[in-house]
């Protein structure tokens, strides 16, 4: 069932239904917008569709656009007048049926006039509309989805806005539970995502030894002397080295000279 019916009339601004449509189905889905052009198939009859799609909708946007009660039928009266017009036949049957109505006034179109309407649509003129500019379609395009979403659940079930929006505040409050009181990240979550295996200390990458952030006194983790030199390969502050069988002190070394092998100490 297509919960939105999107009415509007060819050679006023179809662009703009168009537009409107096509954000509803990127908002909400194609099967939640029914869009005559769009939603009905090759071969389907043509009245029997948009009768179930009206029958089947929970509201509709009347698209209406400066020349909407100026357009002329084929007899050269203006369309809006003659009861075949399906068009006035759609707002119609949306204003019977009680559903939820919202005219869509779009550019420079004013608040209709109810003595411009024929009596079954007089109605129309008293349903709280929303506006739609080709210069603000972005803001506006969101006002109108918002507006559908609020009072339609089935709508709000499936927003995607609503979800990607949800999404981005549960990420940041994750993060900000990651920030002490100073403000200073504890660990950023992209360090999370990094493989540590084993360690002592503050851990970042994908370590398979051990790694000791600013030690003070000796380390020790087996046979023989460890020594530390300032600069290592990436960013790291402390002492880095793989665990393995020596024991004895670490040593800090400040210069680059070659290390002396066992017999020269």
């Amino acid at each position: 069932m297509a919960d939105v019916f999107v009415n509007y009339r060819t050679g006023d601004e179809e662009s703009a239904a168009t537009m409107i449509a096509r954000e509803l189905v990127r908002r909400f889905g194609q099967q939640q917008v029914f869009f005559a052009s769009k939603s009905i198939e090759a071969g389907r009859r043509f009245p029997a569709e948009l009768v179930r799609g009206l029958e089947e909708c929970a509201a509709l946007l009347a698209v209406i656009g400066p020349r909407w009660t100026e357009v002329r039928g084929p007899d050269g009266r203006p369309a809006l007048q003659s009861e075949q017009d399906w068009t006035r036949r759609e707002i119609q049957t949306a204003l019977d049926r009680g559903i939820l109505v919202i005219p869509v006034l779009v550019g420079k179109a004013t608040r209709i006039d109810p003595a411009a309407l024929p009596d079954d649509l007089r109605e129309l003129a008293d349903c709280q509309y929303k506006r739609f500019d080709h210069r603000n379609d972005q803001s506006d395009l969101t006002a109108i989805g918002d507006a559908l979403a609020r009072q339609l659940p089935e709508l709000a079930e499936v927003d995607r806005d609503d979800r990607a929006a949800r999404e981005h505040a549960e990420a940041e409050s994750r993060e900000k539970q990651l920030t002490d009181g100073s403000g200073q990240s504890r660990m950023r979550t992209r360090d999370l995502e990094q493989r540590v295996r084993g360690g002592i200390g503050n851990l970042n990458g994908d370590l398979s030894g051990t790694f000791v952030n600013e030690p003070h006194g000796p380390v020790n983790t087996g046979r023989g002397h460890q020594y530390n030199a300032p600069h290592f390969e990436g960013d790291n502050a402390g002492v880095q080295f793989t665990a393995g069988d020596n024991n004895g002190t670490v040593h800090q070394r400040f210069e680059r000279e070659r290390r002396r092998s066992d017999d020269e100490r």
